[in-house]
């Protein structure tokens, strides 16, 4: 059995219910006598390399609670993407600290990093469990029924839009919004669970999983205002065209990219502008409205999916117990079990590391703008209990007296 200290980190975006995951993993891990000390790394592993820990074995059990029901990440985060030589560093300092059991909390490229440094403490013949613990508002590790983040997320997407709808119905026009998923489209599709009338927005939804075209999307722009007098739209931020190039790019001469290359895409409200001044321009429709949700999906307080918050604990807990009871290093992976209820399993880290989901064919409508009734079941249970209902007036219309001819 490997050594008795833990250690915890959080890596890639922050979410809603990341810390139940964390509390889950301290809590579970104190309850094992051959647990001496439960450190937590200070933004993920960049703390770790530069052993920045703290002694959650000293923190009382109270406060991890309230911790726990605490959007983002507590123990901070980080985009470093390690490499081979980052995690021979990750792991020459966890032997150097005696850790015995490592478990990092996120994402594609977190479970990448779990898989290097459990690799290179094999190769050390070193006694160290390493677990990742699945955490994502994308909704895309591969293995998984859905991720820990991605409810919490969707809940508020869903809101948002049925917000945006009821404005745009009062004060019509097009009302646009960008949402997070760079490959995947989830999150975006998550906009259809907003609607209760078949007239309510969004009325038209692109996802990355589809090849976008502005021509096309200004003509089916054009085809729902004409029918509704308003348009409402829920547009991906990795929306791209037939060569799998951003829109972005298309659209503006200047594009912003982060720390690893990557397109801005999202993350400065370009794109909905963007498409705004298509819309405005070519089809000479006056009252044209873009948002950019941007961060306020990931961390948004008082809108979480109890759902979401109990798997996100649970993940936490059965990585603990894979680890003091099992003989392998792995991902945790929620399957769902009958209408809805979900089993956690172990699965082996190459199974998920770097590897991306996206939405499945049967998710997305033939006509591509839209989300089919199978995606509705699969999300709906999982936006938890709560969920606000949006209704309406009913137009008993009083007969005209003086305006008869119009």
């Amino acid at each position: 059995m490997p050594q008795g200290k833990v250690l915890v980190a959080q890596g890639g975006g922050p979410t809603a219910v990341i810390n139940q995951s964390m509390a889950g993993v301290v809590l579970e891990a104190r309850k094992f006598r051959n647990v001496e000390l439960v450190y937590g790394a200070y933004h993920g592993v960049s703390g770790i390399v530069n052993e920045e820990f703290l002694d959650l074995t000293q923190e009382t059990s109270h406060n991890i609670e309230m911790v726990a029901n605490t959007p983002s990440s507590a123990l901070g985060s980080t985009r470093d993407k390690p490499d081979l030589k980052y995690c021979q560093e990750i792991f020459k300092v966890l032997k150097a600290h005696g850790i015995g059991y490592f478990f990092y909390i996120g994402g594609n490229d977190s479970s990448d990093t779990v898989r290097i440094v459990s690799e290179e403490a094999r190769r050390a013949n070193y006694a160290l469990r390493c677990i990742h613990i699945p955490k994502t508002i994308d909704n895309d590790l591969v293995g998984n029924d859905h991720t820990p983040g991605f409810p919490s997320a969707a809940r508020f997407v869903a809101q948002a839009f049925m917000g945006a709808n009821l404005d745009n119905a009062a004060l019509t026009g097009v009302y646009l919004a960008v949402v997070m998923g760079r490959h995947a489209g989830f999150l975006t599709a998550a906009s259809a669970l907003g609607k209760k009338f078949p007239d309510d927005g969004p009325h038209l939804i692109y996802l990355p999983e589809r090849v976008f075209s502005v021509e096309k999307f200004l003509t089916d722009v054009k085809a729902t205002y004409d029918k509704y007098g308003r348009c409402v739209i829920a547009a991906s931020e990795g929306i791209h065209d037939n060569q799998g190039t951003p829109i972005i790019t298309q659209l503006s001469s200047q594009v912003e990219r982060d720390a690893h290359g990557n397109i801005q895409l999202s993350g400065t409200g370009a794109l909905a502008d963007l498409l705004c001044d298509e819309i405005k321009n070519k089809l000479g429709i006056k009252r044209v409205r873009g948002d950019t949700f941007g961060y306020l999906q990931r961390s948004f307080m008082g809108c979480v999916s109890d759902v979401d918050q109990r798997e996100a604990r649970e993940v936490g807990e059965k990585a603990v117990q894979y680890a003091m009871w099992g003989d392998r290093d792995g991902s945790v992976a929620i399957k769902r079990t009958g209408f809805y209820s979900v089993d956690y399993q172990l699965v082996p880290l190459e199974s998920v590391a770097g590897k991306t989901r996206v939405m499945e064919d049967e998710f997305i409508a033939a006509n591509g703008t839209d989300v089919t009734d199978a995606f509705r079941l699969y999300l709906r249970p999982l936006l938890g209990s709560g969920m606000p209902d949006a209704y309406r007036l009913r137009l008993n219309k009083v007969e005209k007296i003086l305006n008869t001819g119009k």
